[in-house]
């Protein structure tokens, strides 16, 4: 039953509750006029009202000196709210109790954490609709007393989401960057952890069928720099969620990465850092890339959900308990890759939906170059991360 056939039934059963009752007070109770009980009704239907809805300014009272009559037009009068109330709290819970909305929300969510708009173009301020982004390597102040600002840091550091809603008191640099990021390194086991929710994502030079050439194998890449260069022992699982059938299909990879992700890293409690490595998407004249030590390479972009909408506020089945520590971790790599890699970053994007970032504290999404980025491109981008990704866990 639709949610407007509910809220039908719900008033008709009140009204014929409400009726039923004043009718027995009208023939058990002959002391009353009919048009006594309807005043009396209508005076409790309005006490009702406030003690259901403005439950703050009102208290209970006793029903002592009340007669029959009072009382059985005040049960009545309480049976409509009641039922005006359950349908309205129905409602607005429909995000949850509505299976179609909830699988809408998640296919939403797994079709839409690139950065661009509905026609493919950056949605990164004064980029916007370029055909090639190259940048100039001029550095960013990133001193404490700037990024204390808010406008700074957001004008600067972010791109926020037209559907969600980010304040000063959630991008508290002064809070995120004081959060300790570092590994332990001194017990055994992997501590970082790549996996691919859209594992199909390929490159302008992709070769057909050769896996180093895709999103994976620069998943593969960068555990190998992690692992052999840096001594961080990394795990790559190469796990596909965005095929159903064989045919590609992202409606629901969020949800099928999920229980496989987090039995990994409940078979593996020493991973402190998981890494949902992707490629952005983005419009077929956009090229991004920068020039770092004379070499082409592609820019990543940080990625936070927040679980919460403007319109709506906190999205509550979609719980994440650590949202400050996620976007500490995107911030701080954002910092240390302004420092050292001036352009390699693009503008963290912040959105409303989780993206499966309540798997641990030190979580990132990153859309790392985009379908018109060359391989060679995107190794030199991995190359830039794995280092500044020791930078922060280690250093």
């Amino acid at each position: 039953m639709n949610t407007k056939k509910k809220r039908i039934l719900s008033r008709l059963v009140a009204m014929a509750a409400a009726c039923i009752l004043i009718l027995y007070a009208a023939v058990h109770i002959p002391e009353l006029s009919t048009s006594e009980i309807a005043e009396h009704f209508h005076l409790l239907v309005i006490e009702s009202a406030k003690e259901t809805y403005l439950t703050s300014l009102t208290y209970a009272e006793s029903d002592q000196g009340m007669t029959v009559s009072e009382w059985i037009a005040r049960e009545a009068a309480e049976m409509i709210p009641l039922g005006v109330y359950a349908v309205e709290k129905m409602t607005l819970n429909t995000d949850v109790e509505d299976q179609e909305t909830y699988e809408l929300i998640l296919a939403r969510q797994a079709n839409d954490e690139n950065a661009v708009d509905e026609d493919g173009n950056l949605i990164v301020g004064e980029l916007t609709s370029q055909e090639t982004i190259t940048t100039s390597g001029t550095s960013i102040d990133t001193s404490l007393e700037k990024l204390s600002d808010y406008e700074y840091l957001l004008g600067n550091f972010y791109t926020v989401d037209s559907s969600t809603m980010a304040d000063s008191e959630l991008l508290d640099a002064q809070k995120l960057l004081g959060k300790d990021m570092k590994i332990d390194t001194s017990s055994k086991g992997p501590k970082v952890l790549i996996y691919h929710t859209h594992s199909q994502e390929a490159f302008a030079d992709s070769v057909s069928g050769d896996e180093d050439t895709t999103i994976v194998g620069m998943g593969t890449y960068l555990s190998e720099l992690l692992n052999q260069k840096y001594g961080i022992e990394t795990m790559h699982h190469k796990g596909v969620y965005d095929l159903v059938d064989g045919k590609l299909d992202r409606s629901k990879a969020y949800q099928l990465a999920e229980p496989e992700i987090q039995q990994i890293l409940s078979d593996n409690p020493s991973i402190e850092v998981v890494i949902d490595l992707h490629r952005d998407g983005v419009a077929e004249t956009t090229h991004l890339v920068t020039q770092v030590n004379g070499k082409a390479t592609a820019q990543i972009m940080f990625f936070n959900g927040l679980s919460r909408t403007r319109a709506n506020g906190s999205i509550s089945y979609l719980p994440n308990p650590y949202i400050e520590d996620n976007l500490a971790f995107s911030l701080q790599m954002q910092i240390a890759a302004t420092k050292k890699y001036p352009g390699f970053t693009r503008r963290i994007f912040l959105r409303a939906y989780r993206y499966n970032m309540h798997f641990k504290p030190k979580t990132l999404l990153i859309e790392a170059g985009a379908q018109t980025n060359t391989v060679e491109e995107m190794r030199n981008a991995m190359e830039l991360l794995a280092d500044t990704l020791n930078t922060v866990l280690t250093q």
